[in-house]
């Protein structure tokens, strides 16, 4: 039961990921503007698309899902971090628009779905979360 719930946690987080990929990759003035609020656009967004589709494709594939998982909470924790602590802030504003605080939660969504599925992978498998590092990550044979 618990590969089937952290499979759908997944796919939400996927979800999440690979839909922003449209704004960032057409340069949609909202995307547009938190790049530039941050000072890296173009090339900011265009990266940043590119590691998202990355993680969002391996978070669905069995090989790659842990990998993808800490990808994830790493890119969260950067989106966490410029809504937070740059002048974007939580609700983005541009051209007399507003996203309400949507990204800013889905942000944080996918973070905490992507905490609570490698929860779940150590859980299903008895491992700490040391031990999954050392297996999933650097891929150590013994744990």
């Amino acid at each position: 039961m618990l590969p089937k719930i952290n499979f759908i946690l997944r796919l939400i987080v996927a979800i999440i990921l690979l839909q922003s990929l449209y704004f960032k990759f057409s340069g949609h003035p909202e995307a547009v503007h938190i790049f530039t609020t941050l000072g890296v656009e173009p090339w900011g967004r265009l990266i940043l698309g590119f590691f998202e589709l990355i993680v969002g494709v391996a978070l669905l594939l069995p090989k790659t899902k842990i990998s993808a998982l800490f990808g994830s909470v790493g890119l969260m924790i950067g989106a966490l971090g410029a809504h937070l602590f740059t002048p974007l802030g939580i609700v983005v504003k541009w051209n007399g628009n507003s996203d309400n605080g949507q990204l800013f939660m889905m942000a944080v969504i996918a973070f905490i779905l992507s905490i609570i599925s490698l929860i779940l992978y150590c859980t299903d498998k008895q491992y700490t979360f040391g031990q999954l590092i050392s297996k999933e990550v650097f891929k150590k044979k013994s744990i």
